[in-house]
């Protein structure tokens, strides 16, 4: 008599994620310019600078929020709260002045890491990819960058509002309820593939737009 075959429950999908990217994530924690922008040795120009470069990306992603937004597959992947648009906003007027439009210099990198988002988007795989990489980020070491902004750079509440959540009043259990989120996603193993491998591609494109910086500031 042969026993039953018990079956493997399958691995979440943002622990899934959280494996295949923790070496990428400390590659691009230790990028020269975010190594000099967070130790203080470059200057409050540096962080206008990146500020700038996250405004298209960010448009890019919450064009493809929107629009997910009405896919019953991805619906519960979006959160009004995790918005950046007006607090980047808010940010840049402040660093650049009310003509920041005109002030401020996209780089070839960031247009293409925002080009590739518009591109891919509207795939809930490739969505989940960028949001994860994205915002789990800004809630976690965002949270880093902005109190060192403030510590090194002589910024206050202004000029940092990007890494401000004000709707979110308890980041640990907003990040929670986002991986379960991420969790219930409907995908199925070719799509689950297609995730992890766009994420990986999220922190090559990220890691190009620091390369850019480094250039001009370090």
């Amino acid at each position: 008599m042969s026993l039953p075959v018990e079956e493997t429950a399958p691995v979440p999908l943002s622990a899934l994620l959280r494996e295949r990217t923790r070496a990428a994530h400390g590659e691009a924690n230790s990028e020269q310019f975010i190594e000099e922008l967070l130790s203080g040795g470059l200057s409050r120009a540096a962080h206008a600078d990146l500020s700038a470069q996250l405004l298209p990306v960010y448009e890019a992603l919450e064009e493809a929020s929107a629009a997910l937004g009405d896919d019953d597959r991805g619906a519960g992947l979006v959160f009004t709260e995790l918005a950046r648009v007006p607090a980047l906003e808010r940010d840049l007027a402040f660093l650049y002045g009310p003509a920041w439009r005109d002030e401020i210099r996209i780089l070839p990198a960031t247009h293409a890491y925002a080009d590739h988002i518009r591109e891919v988007g509207g795939s809930l795989p490739h969505y989940a990819a960028h949001s994860y990489t994205r915002y789990l980020g800004d809630l976690s070491g965002g949270q880093i960058v902005k109190r060192m902004m403030k510590q090194h750079y002589g910024l206050e509440e202004e000029g940092v509002a990007f890494y401000t959540f004000p709707d979110i009043p308890k980041v640990k259990v907003f990040k929670d309820a986002y991986r379960d989120a991420l969790d219930q996603l409907d995908l199925d193993d070719d799509e689950v593939t297609a995730t992890l491998d766009e994420t990986l591609l999220a922190f090559t494109l990220n890691r190009a737009v620091f390369t850019e910086l480094a250039e001009i500031h370090c």
